[in-house]
């Protein structure tokens, strides 16, 4: 075995604690299986892809999903963890938003129709049937491309209310699944964290009562309410302290108010130097972040329906281009959206239980996760690791997710599932038996 293959099963075995130990080989017989597979995704696709159909009972995989004991959770943390320990993040930056797999069935759990923002257009929304999938992601930047990556960590699924009340279960809001995944995270560390998120996500039940360490960059409305920051001792005449500051223009009107003028500066964002027009100024958005004082931008677009676009932080040492980059790396997300639709097969399960269905996903993101660690620690510099070449893309500049999956499948396609499975067992007992043994100097005396 090549270092190319050798670290990414060490990256699987990761995982092992996770699993019992049935669990875990069935683990990695998908996993590799859903490497293989090029059609739609499926756990008996990926059974025929790995070489295990007609060896194992496909049945014993659809339990592994829809009875098995693990917890996507925990798989987010040790994807967490090893990101962070290896890469020295800090802060941690984290993108939250959501996105539609669309499918059909009458029997699926969690089933609705759902706004599809793909198809849709400020004038017209188009509602889809599928599952609607709230996501937070850990944005890390790689060697081998210049755009940020965003890798998942924590899902959601979101229910309509009709769903909950018909079938049971408690109803949560995209937001409350959010602010739940972003209280998980915090529990895991405590360092400091950047959270980029759009205009859907900055509200209060997101944002509210969040500790300084958590840092924003998010976006808002152009009519938001702001208030000016009140100094300790004003008070009202009852002899109790204001709450609230004088009433500061929106930043529509900040916008369109001639007598500020606007200034200029460049920025780096989406992969390339652009050249922004903007205003700022500092106020509170009482709504949302309570008295934490907020550094405002107003940016003027010059192309599309829209004449500018409002963003905000609550760090307020960040420079105007730092700022909007940061909000930009949220893309990332979007690019992860795609990418783990196009070619992981996103929504392409047709698993209907409710433990089946709020697990797929979340195994599909792992790998992808899997895949980024393995291509970013030695994947990109193992001589074995052969990209496709592709002449034809003259402006390419980096590698894309879709190399990285052709790379995994050239390492990975003279894998045997079920005798790793074996081999790895018959090392750890051989390891486990020599930990029993006492050392020589140890022995007792005969």
């Amino acid at each position: 075995m090549d270092d190319a293959q050798a670290s990414l099963l060490c990256i699987l075995q990761l995982f092992r604690h996770e699993f019992s130990k049935p669990g875990f080989a069935n683990f990695l017989v998908l996993a590799i299986g859903w490497i293989q597979c090029q059609g739609v995704r499926a756990v008996t696709e990926a059974l025929v892809a790995a070489g295990v159909a007609g060896i194992r009972h496909h049945e014993a995989f659809h339990r592994f999903f829809s009875r098995g004991s693990w917890n996507p959770d925990c798989l987010g943390r040790s994807v967490f963890r090893l990101l962070v320990q290896r890469l020295g993040l800090n802060p941690i930056r984290l993108a939250i938003d959501d996105t539609l797999a669309r499918k059909t069935g009458a029997h699926v759990f969690g089933i609705a129709s759902h706004i599809d923002a793909v198809q849709s257009t400020r004038k017209r929304r188009v509602m889809s049937f599928g599952h609607c999938w709230v996501v937070l992601t850990l944005i890390i930047h790689v060697p081998f491309s210049s755009r940020p990556w965003a890798v998942p960590i924590l899902f959601r699924l979101f229910r309509r209310q009709v769903d909950c009340t018909k079938n049971g279960g408690t109803f949560y809001k995209k937001t409350e699944l959010a602010r739940q995944m972003i209280d998980i995270l915090l529990s895991w560390t405590d360092a400091g964290i950047e959270l980029a998120a759009d205009n859907g996500y900055c509200n209060s039940t997101v944002l509210r009562d969040l500790p300084d360490r958590v840092q924003i960059l998010g976006s808002m409305r152009p009519n938001a309410a702001l208030t000016g920051q009140l100094p300790d001792s004003t008070m009202t005449k009852g002899g109790k302290r204001k709450k609230r500051g004088e009433r500061l223009p929106t930043p529509r009107q900040v916008a369109e108010d001639e007598s500020l003028p606007w200034h200029t500066c460049n920025v780096f964002v989406y992969r390339s130097l652009k050249t922004i027009r903007y205003k700022t100024f500092d106020a509170l958005w009482l709504c949302p972040l309570g008295g934490r004082l907020l550094r405002i931008v107003v940016v003027a677009t010059d192309t599309g329906s829209i004449p500018y676009r409002v963003f905000f932080t609550t760090n307020l040492l960040l420079g105007i281009p730092e700022i909007i980059a940061g909000y930009g790396s949220r893309w990332a997300i979007e690019c992860f959206f795609r990418d783990v639709k196009q070619f992981l097969g996103f929504g392409d399960s047709q698993a209907r239980k409710k433990n089946a269905v709020e697990r797929i996903v979340p195994f599909v993101g792992m790998l992808y996760s899997v895949l980024v660690i393995w291509f970013l620690e030695i994947g990109h510099l193992s001589k074995h690791v052969h990209v496709p070449v592709r002449p034809w893309y003259t402006h390419k500049t980096g590698l894309s997710f879709q190399d990285i999956l052709c790379a995994a499948r050239c390492a990975t396609s003279q894998w045997a599932p079920l005798d790793l499975c074996r081999d790895i067992d018959t090392s750890q007992q051989a390891t486990s038996q020599r930990d029993l043994i006492p050392r020589s100097r140890d022995r007792p005396a005969e």
